[in-house]
């Protein structure tokens, strides 16, 4: 509880709607994900703001939990966001639109942090790059990154279970299943799994798969999702991992940190949770920074995203949200290393040359073999719409046949009970017409 006062309170005082009294170049309006920075690092940039430009600077901070909410603010709402933090595919989406504007990187007497994003994470970024365009690590800077996978229950769950998504489709495990409310790595779930033995043999790749978007796709997508339904209790944006800890669900497909949270969460009652990643492949995610086209304040913006990808700075995000961040010094390496793990992981892809057998946390950092089965999903452009109309078929009644029943038995009630007041108002109605006839019958009398 002190935790959470103590967050609340600073972003009181940073939030809330724009005072038209203050100059906009003074204000920074950030729009985040719900739960995405960690403590009093706002107040800090509008320290280390002050330092390097003379300048104050007011954070009016939001949040958001859809990224097409976000979107829609920006593109047909107008909103003037100087900064915010979508997903790659949106990043991409927003590319294509020509909703982006360059971050500048001149940032006078401070240091240019932008160069400790990992160059893999940079390459990853690029690859949403538009035909004719400049490449797109000049507008867009990596936040945050993580895996899509099972968090599962040690106790109900064997680890041999759990290395295969077909333990979703497993009927033992029916009503014991969460899956993230997410149509996008639900497609890409029910792809990889349906390919399982075209991924073994090399005929295909979990890239093409989760980017395939063909009629013949989406049919087969639509058929492993609708045979997985009667296993799965619930869809769910965030209480998956309460749901977890309480050992009310056995598997959960959700990401990993929100795996790294609820495994804490779990081990502190005396849970065994762990969370894996599939050995047929799996989506590999990235969040970035990313300036509006209607931003009214750019410069703060810029040096925003520059301070975010200090070491120290994307420690302490770290540590709050769970989550891995893009940036890979030696100090962030150094500081993530634990030699307490009985494992070893190869990070050279990420660290550099020298980190090809550490001790770090396998799933913050996924090793190497991991990364190398898993790929980003892409924008799926105007095939959008047709995903969500197989999501929405999927999920269009996901209750139980007692469930059901109740809610016709409760909608035929208070149908009855509507019919039943309004023959009584009928009634009173013409009651009323009756005795008005009868006092003017008197009256005329």
């Amino acid at each position: 509880m002190k935790k959470i006062l103590f967050l609340i309170l600073p972003l009181c005082l940073l939030t809330g709607c724009y005072n038209s009294g203050v100059p906009r170049e003074n204000v920074l309006k950030i729009y985040n994900w719900a739960d995405y920075i960690g403590d009093s690092v706002l107040e800090d940039f509008q320290a280390y703001y002050k330092e390097q430009t003379g300048e104050d600077i007011r954070i009016v901070y939001q949040t958001f939990d859809i990224n097409e909410i976000m979107l829609t603010k920006i593109e047909k709402g107008h909103e003037d966001f100087d900064v915010v933090c979508p997903s790659e595919y949106i990043i991409e989406r927003m590319l294509k639109k020509k909703l982006l504007l360059p971050i500048d990187t001149n940032f006078g007497s401070s240091p240019n942090y932008l160069g400790n994003v990992a160059p893999y994470i940079r390459e990853q970024i690029d690859k949403l790059s538009q035909p004719g365009e400049a490449v797109a690590s000049h507008y867009a800077v990596c936040y945050m990154w993580g895996t899509a996978g099972i968090l599962y229950n040690r106790a109900f769950v064997p680890d041999s279970d759990a290395t295969s998504w077909e333990c979703l489709w497993d009927k033992k495990y029916a009503g014991k299943i969460l899956m993230k409310d997410s149509y996008r790595d639900a497609y890409g779930t029910a792809v990889i799994y349906a390919h399982a033995q075209e991924l073994a043999e090399g005929k295909t790749t979990v890239e093409a798969l989760m980017n395939d978007y063909s009629p013949r796709a989406m049919e087969i997508a639509e058929q492993y999702l609708k045979a997985l339904k009667p296993n799965i209790s619930g869809w769910e944006a965030d209480f998956g991992k309460e749901m977890m800890t309480k050992n009310k669900a056995y598997l959960n497909m959700t990401w990993s940190g929100d795996a790294i949270w609820a495994i804490e969460e779990a081990s502190a009652v005396g849970v065994d949770l762990d969370y894996t990643v599939p050995k047929e492949g799996s989506n590999i995610w990235y969040d970035g920074w990313v300036i509006p086209k209607y931003a009214k304040n750019t410069k703060a913006a810029s040096y925003f995203i520059n301070f975010m990808c200090r070491s120290d700075i994307a420690l302490r995000n770290m540590d709050f949200c769970g989550y891995v961040s893009s940036i890979a010094t030696p100090e962030v390496q150094e500081a993530k290393t634990d030699t307490t793990l009985d494992y070893y992981s190869d990070l050279s892809y990420f660290f550099g040359p020298g980190a090809d057998s550490i001790q770090i946390d396998k799933i913050q950092y996924p090793d190497r073999k991991v990364v190398e089965r898993c790929a980003m999903i892409r924008d799926f452009g105007d095939k959008t719409r047709d995903v969500l109309d197989i999501w929405s078929r999927i999920k269009g009644d996901n209750l139980g046949a007692g469930i059901t029943i109740l809610i016709f038995v409760v909608v035929g009630l208070m149908s009855g009970w509507m019919i039943y007041k309004r023959w009584e108002r009928y009634k009173r109605r013409q009651l009323q017409r009756r005795r008005s006839r009868r006092k003017k019958t008197r009256g005329g009398r």
